[in-house]
């Protein structure tokens, strides 16, 4: 090799150190940087030339070093890993958070709680028959009546208020997925543009990768990486993107529209009615719980909740009215219902009280005014398998027992997502000592390659302008 020629090979040396120091100078820039992916320069020697037909046969040295490119320390594995663990912790935190809600609606135990009503109302009733014809009892009777009444119907109207409140937060989780979807068909279009012309989409792809968890978390999406830098992500086994093309989603039936009861599914917006099967994600988890309720009790939490309500409330105003409706009042008139009849509402919200004074209570059973059979027996109701408070305690426990598991199944996947992340940290995100240890090596590297540059050019100097001065 030429003196040149080594020149040339200490230039080589100094820019591949140069873009080492650029690029450890950006992970260090970058250890704070959510999502960023640490960056290694990519090197290969270049060999030496081959000799020629009339070569002098002697080895040659190497023509020096080539920056191949600037490559991305992630990991496919593990970013899938990521993302199939956010799906999953998606979908058992909408559930989870969707449980206690309705948990904190129950109020139970508690002063506040329908169980508390209830007894209060039991007693009322006792009071009445201990003291027929008192207007104070009959009074604390009404009283007590009208708040469970109003309990039972707040309850009702909180999960009612519940229902369109996680409807709302799906329908602006499907708009999240469609701008972000967009956004990755724009990225891959600038990707595959940057890549095909020999440059660094590192941080585009950082970016990207971001998204591409967002949709997986909201809506249990694959990711597929092609040959020309691009990304595919399909949901429900359809893409959603595939290449610069992006497919929209869209909630069946409208946010304004929707009410407790209603079905809701996710759909593609061209081809509505159909439905998108996804069993992860946010999703999945709001629409799970947005179900209607069904005859086995396995439709939607706060369907089921609901209904649950109105068997309650139509199970004590049978009940109640079973013995009031005939009973004598303590003015000897004939008692009617207690509570409002069955109407076209749900019994939760149905259910009041109708006697307005104490003439109108049932006391007893027509054997005098200080007959108090009824109410007696009106105040026992409480009690035995099939009473409204066993039936009241039944959902509760119902609900408890749902709530715990959906808390412990969202434990386990938020733990399982944090190990995911953990992982793909320890491989992917910036160690300030690695950095710091790559900078001296490009430093001394820099400073080497410099010094084999004076030495070629010295060499230099004294070949060109001081051969053939000795003797003069």
């Amino acid at each position: 090799m030429s003196t040149f020629g080594a020149l040339n090979t200490a230039y080589r040396g100094l820019t591949a150190a140069q873009q080492g120091l650029n690029v450890a100078g950006q992970n260090i820039a970058n250890a704070a940087t959510e999502g960023y992916t640490r960056q290694r320069v990519q090197q290969s020697s270049i060999a030496a030339p081959a000799p020629g037909l009339f070569g002098s046969g002697r080895p040659e040295s190497g023509n020096g070093v080539s920056v191949d490119g600037i490559a991305r320390l992630g990991s496919s594995f593990l970013d899938a890993g990521v993302r199939s663990a956010g799906a999953q912790a998606g979908f058992a935190s909408v559930r989870s958070s969707v449980l206690q809600g309705i948990e904190g609606i129950l109020q139970e135990p508690g002063d506040n709680g329908i169980s508390a009503s209830l007894q209060t109302f039991w007693s009322a009733w006792q009071g009445a028959a201990n003291q027929p014809g008192e207007t104070a009892p009959a009074g604390q009777l009404l009283q007590a009546g009208n708040e469970l009444t109003a309990k039972i119907s707040s309850g009702y109207q909180s999960l009612t208020a519940q229902w369109s409140s996680v409807r709302g937060q799906a329908q602006d989780n499907v708009d999240a997925v469609n701008a972000a979807a967009a956004q990755v068909a724009a990225y891959n279009a600038t990707i595959r543009s940057t890549t095909a012309a020999g440059g660094s989409a590192n941080e585009l792809i950082d970016a990207r990768a971001k998204l591409t968890e967002t949709i997986s978390r909201l809506t249990g999406g694959t990711v597929r990486e092609q040959a020309d830098g691009t990304v595919d992500i399909h949901v429900g086994g359809n893409a959603l993107v595939m290449g610069t093309s992006v497919r929209a989603l869209a909630l069946s039936g409208t946010q304004s529209g929707d009410s407790l009861g209603s079905s809701v599914q996710l759909e593609w917006a061209d081809r509505p009615g159909q439905a998108v099967p996804v069993t992860d994600g946010e999703i999945a988890g709001a629409l799970s719980v947005l179900a209607p309720a069904n005859s086995n009790g396995t439709g939607g939490a706060i369907a089921e909740a609901a209904a649950s309500y109105n068997t309650f409330a139509g199970n004590l105003r049978d009940a109640v009215n079973a013995l009031h409706n005939g009973a004598q009042t303590s003015t000897g008139a004939v008692a009617g219902d207690f509570f409002s009849p069955a109407s076209g509402m749900p019994a939760a919200l149905s259910l009041a009280v109708l006697p307005q004074d104490v003439s109108a209570i049932g006391i007893g059973a027509g054997a005098g005014k200080l007959d108090n059979s009824v109410a007696d027996k009106i105040s026992q109701l409480g009690t035995g398998p099939g009473s409204p408070d066993s039936l009241w305690a039944g959902v509760v426990t119902g609900i408890g027992v749902q709530s715990r598991g959906a808390q412990q199944h969202e434990s386990l996947t938020t733990a399982s997502e944090s190990s995911a992340l953990a992982n793909r940290a320890s491989s992917a995100s910036v160690s300030l000592d690695e950095e710091n240890v790559s900078l001296l090596t490009n430093q001394h590297a820099y400073q080497a390659a410099a010094r084999v540059m004076t030495a070629v050019d010295e060499a230099l100097d004294v070949l060109i302008n001081h051969t053939g001065l000795v003797g003069r």
